[in-house]
């Protein structure tokens, strides 16, 4: 930031104004205190006497002014900079504290199945949830969201971060049998569990989509179920797939229901004990109305926090009165190592006219 327009100056702030009163405190000193009184030399030779009063007298008459008017910027200056002068800059929006959401997503084999449609294409279900749920990240500006993805073990993808672009990457390049081809939904829920303690207790949820139901895994669904109820995490779970698709057989096309190992009973147990609500996802359609309901259901903070940076700019006066002082310093040395040689040449001529 700069000093050196009028918009800057006009917008100068300060933190401790009242140094600014400081500013005619050398006037007064001089104005109230008395005059020091020159000492007297003990001995006196006339010649050098006479000339160095001269000297001294032409110095001060062609460098005093000068002088006077270094010293007196110089306090200016630390008296400006111990008022501690600021400017604000352009207004900044900050990413609120909305819910900490953690998604947990199945990428088992079962996944792979192609019972969804998406423009009139058939799809596997993952293709179809990737699809969704990069829509879903986009409306959850203000929240911090986490990616878990899970099989036959369950890992955390993405921690809990305001960084959506991340949480979509990671989202977009899961695949299929990553993680295992069974499904541990129980194991899932524990590793969200662990993740959202350390986080407000009324902003800790969970959306949990399977296609299945738990066939491996360390702990029951339901016990973990309890434990997510116990630490106030709100579990919100999406069974999905189709009813019915067309497969070929050997003897011609046959209808079979694909989703026959969904568990829905325990998805529901599951979300009723921890506060949340079940969901069935029968094709995409319902998938985007499911995600479209739990926006609403935890809403953002939609009024994000403006924060507008202080840039101080005592650095400046202060560096300015450090600079001139150094000068000044340079200037008197200069000033005494003429005088005394000019001391010394006239000491010569004296000696040598006796």
């Amino acid at each position: 930031m700069s000093w050196f327009s009028l918009t800057a100056l006009t917008s100068l702030q300060w933190y401790w104004p009242w140094a600014l009163l400081l500013l005619p405190l050398p006037l007064l000193v001089r104005r109230l205190l008395p005059a020091i009184k020159p000492e007297q030399s003990a001995l006196r030779v006339s010649q050098l006497d006479d000339w160095t009063g001269q000297t001294a007298t032409d110095s001060r008459t062609r460098t005093g002014w000068w002088k006077m008017l270094t010293i007196s910027l110089i306090w200016c200056l630390l008296i400006i900079a111990l008022a501690r002068p600021y400017q604000l800059g352009e207004a900044v929006s900050l990413p609120t504290s909305g819910r900490d959401l953690l998604l947990a997503v199945d990428i088992s084999g079962s996944m792979q199945r192609p019972d969804m449609v998406i423009d009139g294409h058939q799809v596997d279900r993952l293709t179809a949830v990737k699809n969704v749920v990069n829509r879903f990240i986009d409306q959850r500006q203000g929240d911090r969201l986490g990616l878990i993805l899970f099989g036959s073990n369950a890992y955390i993808q993405t921690p809990l971060t305001f960084d959506r672009e991340t949480v979509r990457k990671y989202l977009l390049e899961a695949q299929i049998g990553l993680a295992g081809d069974q499904t541990a939904i129980g194991d899932a829920i524990g590793l969200g569990i662990k993740r959202l303690l350390s986080h407000p207790a009324n902003s800790r949820v969970m959306v949990l989509l399977t296609d299945g139901a738990n066939t491996a895994g360390e702990i029951e669904p339901l016990k973990a179920a309890e434990l997510a109820a116990e630490n106030q995490v709100r579990i919100y779970t999406i069974a999905l797939g189709a009813d019915s698709m067309i497969v070929p057989g050997l003897f011609g096309n046959r209808r079979v229901n694909p989703s026959q190992d969904l568990d829905e009973p325990t998805l529901t147990t599951i979300a009723q004990k921890t506060g949340g609500s079940f969901f069935r996802a029968r094709n995409i359609d319902e998938l985007n109305q499911i995600y479209g309901l739990i926006d609403q259901l935890e809403p953002t903070e939609k009024d994000p926090e403006i924060f507008r940076p202080q840039h101080s700019l005592y650095d400046q006066p202060l560096g300015l009165a450090l600079a001139l002082s150094l000068l000044l310093a340079l200037a008197r040395i200069v000033d005494f190592t003429w005088l005394h040689n000019a001391i010394r040449r006239s000491g010569s001529r004296g000696k040598q006219q006796l």
